[in-house]
């Protein structure tokens, strides 16, 4: 199929290149390394260079009133007990340096390592959600609030039983007020569920699994708004090889069957966002095996996905478990694990993507 140009119109407003890199700095959305006026990608950034841990992984990204904040884990290593919860806001245009907000401590002998922290900002509060264990299929979700925009942090507390907040992928909150958040569990094969608060996340309630053990086995649900009103939900996948797809028709709490999606999906995360215009975006590795690339891709209806651009690739190298929001301006802001060692922060324009058929070689270039 000939290169088309996939339909975005004007998200929010539109600025010109110029005023566009003005305004981030202003709003602290951060500058970086500036792109050709053609590309797509209007910057890109480590958010650190160095950092008291040697590797970390699991990113998520926020805007608030005071600018862009971004989480991740960091430590020995995944798993190990001094893996911390650590943040960095942007500050006059820069990325402040790192520093621990959340641990594992339990007492003066016990310790365990945090795993996959989410921000999510409402209410005119930022929500820090995170998980504490010594596994996967043992963890236990944790949650802590900043009135400041990051800058400082409440103690943490532990949600109730049963419920885990968003395992890995923002929550989004819906016209009515509901917060809707995806989550899993792996002690049990890996099976979905969604979890949904009315009250600003004071209390939360569930549904049950949403796929049996052994069946399109999934986790990590990120969630999308479609303009007919349903609820979609993409996830990553066990062992089919593709991403995983359901709907709802009633503000999450109750989804159809579980589904696969035609895109390919290597075991490793996603994130995805549902534009201002109507459409959306997701962020997720196009390979049958390991992290590498990293691509962006665009569709209008959640289920026909059209190639955005690749944001990184390498052989061999890990580039995983991506974030992705758009910030008032219409910009996209993604973060990604690069080969565990660094967290990258890409500024994406999406009036600038040309979309091409999801085929062999017709993946647009930087």
């Amino acid at each position: 199929m000939a290169q088309s140009t996939y339909p975005f119109g004007s998200v929010v407003f539109r600025v010109t290149m110029a005023f566009t890199m003005v305004l981030s700095g202003v709003l602290g959305l951060g500058i970086g390394s500036v792109r050709g006026q053609d590309s797509p990608i209007v910057t890109e950034e480590f958010i650190y260079d160095e950092a008291p841990f040697p590797q970390c992984h699991a990113s998520t990204i926020e805007q608030t009133p005071s600018g862009l904040v971004a989480a991740w884990f960091g430590g020995t290593r995944e798993s190990d007990p001094d893996v911390e919860i650590w943040c960095a806001r942007m500050v006059d245009g820069r990325w402040t340096e790192p520093v621990s907000v959340a641990d594992g401590v339990q007492s003066d002998e016990e310790r365990f390592p945090c795993w996959n922290p989410v921000l999510h900002y409402h209410g005119e509060r930022l929500t820090l959600y995170y998980k504490v264990g010594p596994n996967p299929r043992e963890w236990w979700g944790m949650v802590k609030v900043s009135e400041d925009d990051g800058a400082t942090w409440s103690e943490a507390s532990r949600l109730p039983e049963g419920i885990l907040g968003p395992i890995k992928n923002k929550p989004i909150t819906l016209a009515s007020g509901r917060i809707v958040s995806g989550s899993s569990t792996e002690h049990d094969g890996w099976r979905l569920h969604v979890e949904w608060s009315d009250d600003g996340g004071a209390t939360w309630r569930r549904t049950d699994a949403l796929n049996e053990k052994g069946v399109l086995e999934s986790i990590q649900p990120t969630l999308l708004q479609q303009g007919d009103g349903r609820l979609r939900m993409l996830c990553r996948s066990h062992g089919t090889g593709r991403i995983t797809t359901a709907f709802s028709d009633d503000d999450g709490e109750t989804w159809s069957e579980l589904q696969e999606l035609s895109l390919p999906n290597p075991n490793s995360g996603i994130d995805g966002v549902s534009l201002a215009n109507g459409s959306h975006a997701l962020v997720y590795n196009h390979t049958p095996r390991g992290r590498s690339p990293l691509n962006l891709a665009i569709s209008e209806d959640g289920e026909t996905w059209w190639a955005g651009v690749v944001l990184v690739d390498e052989s061999g190298a890990e580039f995983s478990y991506p974030a992705i929001i758009q910030t008032d301006d219409g910009l996209l802001h993604i973060t990604y694990t690069w080969k565990r060692r660094r967290i990258r922060h890409v500024v994406v324009d999406p009036d600038r993507l040309e979309s091409r058929p999801i085929e062999e070689g017709q993946w647009p270039r930087r």
